[in-house]
């Protein structure tokens, strides 16, 4: 079944993780899949590297998740990034080949020193657009959303017109970057239906296990703010073992899942960062892993 159509009847639960370097074993993060298949998820997405690095990897894992035990749907993130359109052709046909058929359409991150994309589109909604037009329905696209606003946007009208754009090109459903900010996102969720983005909006979770990832997070990547409550958690446990803050975070990320599953939103969709423990311990904690 494809995954918004899954939405329209109920939540989902899925996963993201990312391929290792050329020059190191697939072997540990099969090893974290096997983890994470028992808890049935709707799918696994897997990120690629910038410019297209890391390429080969990434649909090794997307077919492995394809021809697992018990296999889910792979979503294959795919940017502009250097990318021309034979090229994309020819991508999108070997994903049909293999059996995939659900994309992430990203602009993704301009490589440093680069001037734009280097490739025929400089805009995810470009890129989705092409793959309807070449594609047809043979594709399931989600595309990517900021509740706090992409960091390269001047405004959130301007963010919000980006993503109407998506849409109307033809995406299926959003996934959105991680948003530690609840009150936020209702806000923004507001704001896009009331500019006419009706599709399927899944939640990126982000787990709070480390005080310097979430602050690499929020601050060093992708301008999110640290609201209230988790600056309080950071302070509270600062001089805490890893072992502890990692306990307190998890318990933060619970209750924020259940806030945002209040909300109604399609689907809940946790960056593993390729580590299972955790994820795991944060879907018992919510009851997920016996949502079926």
């Amino acid at each position: 079944m494809r995954i918004p159509d899954i939405m329209k009847e109920r939540m989902t639960l899925s996963f993201e993780v990312f391929p290792p370097k050329e020059d190191q074993p697939l072997e540990p993060l099969l090893a974290v899949l096997d983890r994470l298949y028992p808890m049935q998820p709707d799918f696994i997405s897997c990120t690629c590297g910038a410019g297209g690095t890391n390429a080969g990897r990434h649909m090794e894992i997307c077919q492995s998740i394809l021809e697992a035990e018990n296999p889910t749907v792979p979503i294959s993130h795919f940017t502009c990034i250097g990318r021309h359109k034979d090229d994309i052709r020819e991508q999108m046909r070997r994903c049909l080949d293999l059996g995939i058929d659900h994309l992430l359409a990203l602009r993704g991150d301009i490589p440093a020193g680069w001037e734009g994309t280097r490739g025929d589109f400089s805009h995810a909604s470009e890129l989705i657009g092409f793959l309807r037009e070449e594609f047809g329905d043979r594709f399931v696209i989600a595309m990517a959303g900021a509740p706090e606003k992409h960091i390269e946007a001047r405004t959130f009208a301007e963010d919000i017109a980006h993503l109407r754009m998506k849409q109307d090109a033809g995406a299926d459903f959003l996934m959105t970057q991680l948003c530690y900010d609840v009150e936020r996102f209702k806000e923004w969720l507001d704001k896009i239906r009331t500019a006419g983005i009706h599709i399927p909006v899944d939640v990126g979770i982000m787990p709070v296990l480390t005080k310097k990832s979430v602050i690499r997070m929020c601050l060093g990547m992708n301008g999110c703010s640290i609201p209230q409550p988790l600056a309080e958690l950071i302070s509270r446990h600062y001089n805490d073992s890893d072992e502890d803050f990692m306990k307190a975070g998890i318990e933060f990320t619970i209750r924020q899942v259940y806030e945002y599953m209040a909300l109604g939103i399609g689907g809940l969709h946790f960056y593993s960062l390729n580590k299972a423990d955790a994820v795991l311990e944060i879907c018992e904690g919510c009851g997920l892993s016996h949502r079926k």
